[in-house]
């Protein structure tokens, strides 16, 4: 039985999901941590920006840090995670995906939740310019659904991946769209939508033809964004079909290195089906805890560190 009990209590104002969700998004400051900006030139004539940030002494250990939709490597939780590690004594290398490291990138195509492509280049470049001995995932809501799909599609994991933690992940990508497009989500979704659209925009002026102001001005909803561009730039039918293929739910039962999935109640950014309890009860490698609280992202804690920083570092010290 792999799914695990929770004891996260956070005090009453935090036990709000929207509070929580909000305060981590917006207002949480991590201060002190250096980070160093590597270019990760990909095959297909694309690149990555990396940033990494590093324990006090030498480290035989890393964290791959996966931002959320519209993140990149100075977000909160990212940073606050960094530096939560380093003081453990690990490296860290924060992908930026394409297109969020504050530069367009180079191609038509950018990033989407079920891109593992662009995770296995990662891992391919620290196995052959680093020495480590023991890589960990991390990965946030979006970053977590691919860190999930990654592990989980049936390829050859390299040994040296020692243990994956999702936190706010939608295995469901359909039923995160469906949760976000409630009107209790609206400024969300409204939020996700205006960065998203920012980017076409900014993209438009390399890609006039495939990116006309008529199909932009068209894009209203999330799901008409993954309709007029994700899915026609990553190969996709429609957004349906790009949520079918990407879910990393279907790619559960298959992980085979210890994985935790933090996935609280009353995220409202999540459907029922993104709360993976049978696919978790089945698979001993695969452990699930649903706090009762800690909203989008956010699980505050004292001190300035989330529960999810702490709860990471004891799950992949354990495995």
């Amino acid at each position: 039985m792999s799914v695990l009990t929770s004891d996260y209590n956070p005090p009453l104002l935090f036990r709000n999901g929207h509070v929580s969700t909000v305060y981590y998004g917006l207002f949480r400051k991590i201060l002190d941590l250096e980070q160093e900006r590597e270019r990760l030139e990909l095959s297909d004539g694309d690149f990555l920006d990396l940033d990494w940030s590093y324990a006090n002494t030498p480290a035989t250990k890393v964290v791959i840090l996966l931002h959320g939709l519209e993140g990149h490597g100075q977000r909160p939780y990212i940073t606050g995670s960094a530096k939560y590690f380093n003081n453990a004594g690990y490296d860290c290398c924060a992908v930026n995906f394409r297109g969020c490291s504050g530069e367009p990138n180079r191609l038509y195509r950018s990033y989407h939740s079920g891109a593992t492509e662009d995770l296995v280049a990662v891992v391919r470049h620290l196995l052959g310019s680093k020495d480590y001995k023991d890589i960990y995932i991390k990965g946030f809501s979006l970053g977590g659904n691919m860190a999930l799909k990654y592990a989980g599609e049936g390829r050859q994991i390299p040994e040296e991946i020692k243990g994956i933690v999702a936190v706010s992940a939608p295995c469901d990508l359909y039923s995160s769209l469906r949760a976000l497009s409630t009107w209790k989500n609206i400024p969300y979704a409204r939020r996700f939508r205006k960065h998203l659209v920012a980017k076409l925009r900014a993209k438009q002026p390399m890609f006039p033809e495939l990116l006309p102001n008529s199909e932009i001005d068209r894009i209203k909803t999330l799901k008409d964004f993954d309709d007029i561009y994700t899915s026609r730039a990553h190969g996709f039918v429609d957004a349906l079909d790009y949520y079918a293929q990407c879910s990393s739910l279907q790619f559960l039962p298959e992980i085979k290195i210890p994985s935790l999935i933090i996935n609280a109640k009353n995220d409202s950014f999540l459907g029922p089906e993104c709360y993976p309890y049978k696919e978790a009860a089945a698979n001993k490698d695969l452990f699930l805890e649903v706090p009762n609280y800690g909203g989008h992202v956010g699980f505050y804690d004292v001190q300035n560190i989330a529960y999810t920083e702490k709860r990471a570092l004891n799950f992949l010290e354990k495995k």
